[in-house]
């Protein structure tokens, strides 16, 4: 395990529910937005089936979700973020998602893209991946290696773009830690603006965050910090 030291221009979050990326990657996305780089966040869901509740309104609940992840994004400083709408559950790597995000990686050209591990499927005995998290984490690497940098991919979608790194969250097999010590009362911040998600535990919700940094931190001796698998991309 090694520390995380690069300093990008760009960076692109793709995740699969609004409140993903703040779980995820809400503290180095913070850290870097505060050091001046473009941080541009994609959520592929509309979070409308985000309730355990029998009586809540799919509507209203895409209504609520949507603001919750501007005002997290405006938390961790994003300078755009991108809803495409799809619906919970209904995720696939699919050629029209593939070409979506090749799109964006051209236009905003980022020199590493964040997003979930599709190889994770089962955690501790206790927990499934959920089939959004893992179609997601497919589809942004199909669009990552090789498509957006070869120019017969989707030639309608902008000029060739070659992402340098890619840093899978949610995995099995972390070899970089982030030292997330300075932005993690930020990262928390963001995770609580999802407050549809909370069911009145904001408080234990707070103190899972702090535990789960605070573990990730140890491999490197940092009070905080958030692990990913590192793809340096050769090109």
């Amino acid at each position: 395990m090694r520390a995380l030291n690069i300093e990008p221009r760009c960076a692109m979050a793709i995740y699969a529910h609004p409140d993903d990326a703040d779980v995820a990657a809400g503290g180095l996305l913070a850290q870097w937005a505060a050091d001046g780089c473009e941080v541009h966040l994609v959520v592929v869901c509309d979070g409308a089936k985000g309730s355990h509740a029998p009586t809540a309104d799919e509507g209203s609940l895409r209504d609520v979700r949507g603001a919750e992840m501007q005002l997290a994004a405006d938390v961790l400083g994003a300078k755009s973020v991108t809803g495409l709408e799809r619906s919970d559950g209904d995720v696939s790597n699919d050629e029209e998602l593939r070409a979506t995000l090749v799109g964006l990686i051209r236009h905003y050209r980022p020199d590493v893209v964040l997003g979930p591990d599709p190889t994770a499927t089962f955690f501790a005995g206790v927990y499934v991946n959920h089939r959004d998290h893992r179609e997601t984490g497919w589809a942004l690497l199909d669009a990552v290696a090789p498509a957006a940098a070869m120019p017969l991919y989707f030639p309608g979608r902008g000029e060739p773009h070659q992402v340098t790194q890619l840093l899978l969250s949610g995995t099995h097999e972390p070899d970089v830690v982030a030292d997330v010590s300075r932005t993690i009362d930020t990262k928390v911040k963001a995770v609580l603006a999802h407050s549809s998600q909370l069911a009145g535990e904001a408080d234990a919700i707070r103190e899972l965050v702090y535990g789960r940094a605070e573990q990730a931190g140890r491999p490197i001796n940092v009070p905080f910090g958030e692990a990913f698998r590192s793809v340096e991309l050769a090109f």
